[in-house]
Formats: C-alpha cells, sequence, structure tokens
C-alpha cells in the first residue's frame, strides 16, 4: 500500500466516483493510515450512518474503505437541520493526529479483542 498522503487523497478523490457525499470540513490522514492497514489486514469495522446519499458518521472508515477497494456496511440514520453536504474535493485533510497515543492503544486493544488478534500485531501494522 503506499503511504496515505493530502496528496494521494486527493488524486484519489479526482480519479474516482465517489457514490456518498461528505458532511464533514476536515479529515485526519494519520486516522485514514490507521483503518486502511487494519483492513487490509481483515479487522472489522463498524458499518457507516448514512442519510439518503450523505455520511453521517464514519468519514475515515468510508473514505478508508474506498482507498483500499474495502466492503463496508451502511446502515440508514436521519440527518439534522445543521447536515450540510460537502464536496469531496472541499474537504481538507490534516497531518496533525487527532487521537491521543492514549486513545489509539485503546482503539488498537478493542480491535485485537474483537478481532481475537495478539494486541502487538495491532500495533505493528498501525505504526508508520
Amino acid at each position: 500500500m503506499q503511504d496515505i498522503t493530502a496528496e494521494s487523497i486527493a488524486e484519489f478523490i479526482t480519479s474516482h466516483d465517489i457514490p456518498l457525499m461528505a458532511t464533514q470540513t476536515k479529515l485526519c490522514i494519520p486516522i485514514i493510515f490507521r483503518m486502511c492497514q487494519k483492513m487490509l489486514h481483515g479487522i472489522k469495522f463498524d458499518e457507516i450512518k448514512v442519510c439518503e446519499n450523505l455520511i453521517i458518521d464514519g468519514h475515515h472508515r468510508y473514505l478508508s474503505a474506498l482507498t483500499i477497494n474495502h466492503k463496508l456496511g451502511k446502515v440508514p440514520t436521519n440527518s439534522t437541520s445543521a447536515t450540510e453536504p460537502i464536496s469531496w474535493d472541499l474537504v481538507r485533510f490534516v497531518e496533525d493526529d487527532w487521537d491521543t497515543p492514549a486513545k489509539i492503544d485503546y482503539l488498537n486493544e478493542l480491535d485485537a479483542k474483537y478481532n481475537k488478534l495478539e494486541i502487538e500485531f495491532v500495533k505493528q501494522i498501525t505504526s508508520r
């Protein structure tokens, strides 16, 4: 897998038809990287929540799954009056990691336990 960068994501967005619209203005590149790595190694994720063609919850999961051609489930949900569609080419991708080291460890532990994997394996595949 090529490294996940703002440039590689922008190239992916311009060269692919993305069926669902974003409703979030910024996404975190390190989170996308970790999710891609986990998906490539068969780690299961919750479905994303959608309302018609809008992503309500699961932007990082959705884009991660698309970039590595991974199937991800969708469940219907409601939107609010504050929900606004955003074109993917207007979404900013930031290099700053939104997750603290403690949160990353917590999520890795949850994923390891749920998928019956060794925690060291999950840590290894998600480190850069």
